[in-house]
């Protein structure tokens, strides 16, 4: 058997099959940043055990939805309902003791601390080191980069390097939801392969992907689930394949009808935020 390198993650476990539940449940959500709202009525589910990928044009309103899920954007109508519970007044740090972890779009590793420590980092709210430290063991044979690069300063790893980085030190807190912002975002082509790649891989092990992305045609082929934002409203929620085969869809948000020819020198999606 070939052995493993760093730009590639281990796969032994079968792949998760959704929960008919929803792990997360949006109902009538409307937020913003304290003026007007920029989600309107947003209500939709993600089930457990599903990789669910928003997708939709610039200023759709997405990454404040995830804001709303992780707590650092104010719900003003409606309400987030995870594991039958109501997250509206539960802080940032009690939706981590909950089980809800977040990668941001922009790189946020600490560049002058090592791969271990950074990723040991995303233990921080436990204090039982021997869970981390076995945790920690875990996460290195999962994800290989981190094993082989521990002591090195992240700031000299690249791009996708640190990305993969980041997915491993959200999975110190062993999350029920993972929340993962435009993942792929000023990546080279090589490189989004390999965190797409990854991000099949987190929801292969079991677990719950919520993923917004630019490269919609991407995320929704990876996708269970989709859901088209437009304006802060759902304008289409279904299967991943649905929403990537539907027609309108794909004339507005994605280049035109999936399989349909691009004309040359088109791009293959439009931005995503």
């Amino acid at each position: 058997m070939a052995p493993q390198t760093s730009d590639h993650v281990s796969d032994r476990v079968a792949p998760a099959l959704a929960s008919t539940q929803p792990l997360l449940e949006f109902r009538g959500v409307c937020a913003g940043y304290g003026g007007a709202d920029i989600l309107h009525e947003v209500s939709f589910e993600v089930p457990e055990g599903g990789l669910t990928c928003v997708v939709g044009p610039n200023g759709a309103g997405k990454s404040t939805l995830l804001g709303t899920v992780s707590g650092v954007v104010r719900t003003t109508v409606g309400e987030l309902v995870f594991r039958g519970e109501r997250l509206k007044k539960a802080t940032p740090r009690e939706r981590l003791e909950r089980g809800i972890v977040q990668v941001p779009q922009n790189h946020s590793l600490f560049r002058e601390m090592t791969v271990r420590e950074n990723v040991e980092l995303g233990a921080f709210i436990l204090k039982d080191r021997t869970i981390v430290r076995e945790r920690y063991e875990q996460i290195a044979e999962t994800i290989p980069i981190v094993a082989e690069r521990a002591k090195d300063k992240a700031g000299s790893l690249s791009g996708g390097q640190q990305r993969l980085v980041e997915f491993a030190r959200c999975l110190m807190l062993d999350p029920a939801l993972v929340v993962l912002d435009e993942p792929s975002m000023g990546l080279d082509p090589h490189t989004r392969k390999i965190v797409f790649k990854t991000v099949r891989s987190l929801h292969r092990h079991g677990r719950t992907v919520l993923l917004v992305e630019q490269n919609a045609r991407a995320g929704l082929r990876l996708a269970t689930h989709g859901v088209v934002l437009e304006n802060g409203r759902v304008r289409l929620a279904g299967s991943g394949r649905e929403v990537l085969e539907n027609p309108e869809i794909g004339a507005l948000f994605l280049g035109g009808v999936v399989g349909a020819s691009r004309p040359a020198g088109a791009p293959e999606t439009p931005p995503g935020r």
